[in-house]
């Protein structure tokens, strides 16, 4: 039991079950906000380009409001930024995981405890 650990994720799903955003899609979107680019955004994380499209097409569709603002062209290149939406959805999900991760893990540990006393 010494090598067992915690591994959970967290989502946001509709009232169908069907899910909508989640730890990786909004990995997703931090990398977008930090590379300023959805092509690089996927390069970083080893994703594709038309699976990622879609994926944040359908997470816009089922929430109701985009998350990215792609720009086309120019003499830069176009870029890829996240609206205001999305860098609320991206500070909910780090608000989350700073305040109860470690409430978490605290109670897999005390459970984790109570079975070894219990299992010996």
């Amino acid at each position: 039991m010494d090598d067992l650990r915690l591994n959970y994720k967290i989502w946001l799903e509709t009232s169908g079950h069907v899910g909508v955003l989640g730890d990786k899609k909004c990995e997703l979107l931090r990398a977008i906000d930090e590379t300023g680019s959805l092509n690089d955004a996927m390069k970083k994380l080893g994703l594709t380009y038309r699976k990622t499209w879609d994926n944040l097409k359908k997470i816009e569709s089922e929430l109701g409001f985009p998350l990215i603002k792609p720009t086309r062209g120019g003499a830069e290149g176009g870029n890829t930024v996240l609206t205001l939406e999305g860098r609320i959805i991206i500070a909910a999900f780090a608000k989350f995981h700073a305040e109860y991760d470690s409430i978490i893990q605290n109670g897999f540990e005390s459970i984790l405890e109570d079975l070894k006393q219990k299992i010996r």
